[in-house]
């Protein structure tokens, strides 16, 4: 099932409009889960609007907040993001990092009382389009069993990197610190599919190919897996996003933030970090240096013919070009049927299909 570009747009502004969102910021949530998809990330795109739309509904997001800065300095500030979408919360602050950067060669921006901001990589791309580096951390529910544990106590906390090359080239690199981010395992239950081993445990710890189970445990393996493979360094990264973010922010840190679509009691109160990098503050010819080395990765012998060496950033770019080239963005029938129902409860027009 094939959906244009602009029409998945189209259907999420106007579920959010009709939730009470101004159009504004809806239209910043609908930039940020149709790119989501439009790049492969399925987890993070239009299968992650029903949870927004609650939030807002239950009243633990308010859609039509603005960010204020609480604290800066020339390179710094501190936001807070008054319980308001991610989407607005992160633009907010990447805009202030990229500005402070221009001026200053780094802008760092730390935000407090945010929501679920969507993929990472789209603020650390907006950093590349001023020539920029550019950095995005975020914290999230505890999802996260920390080697050794039986229960989760950090969230997935992914992180990007996104740098210039040369000629529209770059790198960016978006990853949580969790084997998989949660929403994998939502997509594969939502196609009744089981998961892959080394993605989530069950309740004694075991690592769990069922995706039910996983889901409802909320227990995801950090990066790497069990100790024997390195989950460990996962663990670590995962602690790395939550200093940079909850402790930084001073917003709710791991056990202490709310589980998604669990408890809608109280508001996430989510910390995230965003930076941006001038890289003619420092030795010239980055942008050469940075292609130089990507094209040397590119060019290597691959194991497989048939699979050449790729880097982070390329899945993406070949993605968005299938979807140009197939006039629009495939979406797995159950999930076009869960946007039905949802269109039908909001009494919005459905989303067309090719």
């Amino acid at each position: 099932m094939t959906v244009p570009v602009l029409e998945a747009k189209r259907f999420v502004l106007q579920a959010m409009v009709a939730v009470g969102t101004v159009r504004q910021h809806a239209q910043q949530l609908a930039d940020v889960l149709v790119t989501a998809d439009y790049m492969g990330h399925y987890s993070h795109g239009l299968n992650r609007l029903e949870m927004y739309i609650a939030d807002i509904e239950t009243k633990t997001t308010d859609p039509n907040a603005h960010p204020a800065v609480l604290k800066e300095s020339p390179a710094t500030a501190w936001v807070d993001g008054n319980n308001g979408l991610g989407p607005v919360v992160g633009n907010f602050c990447m805009q202030l990092a990229i500005q402070k950067a221009k001026a200053a060669g780094v802008g760092w921006a730390v935000a407090k009382g945010s929501n679920h901001y969507g993929i990472a990589g789209w603020y650390t791309r907006t950093a590349l389009e001023h020539g920029l580096l550019g950095m995005s951390f975020t914290n999230t529910s505890p999802l996260m069993g920390p080697t050794r544990a039986k229960e989760a106590a950090l969230g997935t906390n992914p992180l990007s990197l996104a740098a210039p090359g040369k000629n529209g080239d770059s790198f960016v690199l978006d990853m949580a610190t969790t084997a998989v981010a949660v929403g994998k395992i939502e997509v594969q239950r939502r196609k009744g599919e089981p998961i892959t081993e080394g993605w989530a445990q069950d309740p004694e710890g075991r690592s769990t190919t069922d995706a039910d189970l996983a889901f409802k445990t909320g227990c995801l393996m950090p990066l790497g897996g069990s100790e024997i493979t390195s989950g460990y360094k996962g663990y670590g990264l995962g602690l790395l996003v939550e200093t940079l973010c909850g402790i930084l922010g001073g917003s709710a840190f791991g056990p202490n933030i709310r589980r998604w679509m669990e408890h809608t009691d109280r508001p996430a109160d989510l910390g995230q970090c965003f930076v941006a990098i001038d890289p003619q503050c420092f030795a010239p010819g980055f942008n050469d240096r940075m292609s130089t080395l990507m094209d040397y990765l590119r060019g290597l012998q691959p194991v497989d013919s048939s699979k050449p060496v790729l880097v982070p950033g390329d899945p993406e770019r070949n993605h968005m070009k299938m979807v140009d080239q197939q006039g629009g963005i495939q979406y797995h029938d159950n999930q076009l049927k869960a946007s039905a129902a949802l269109a039908k409860r909001l009494g919005i027009t459905p989303i067309e299909v090719k």
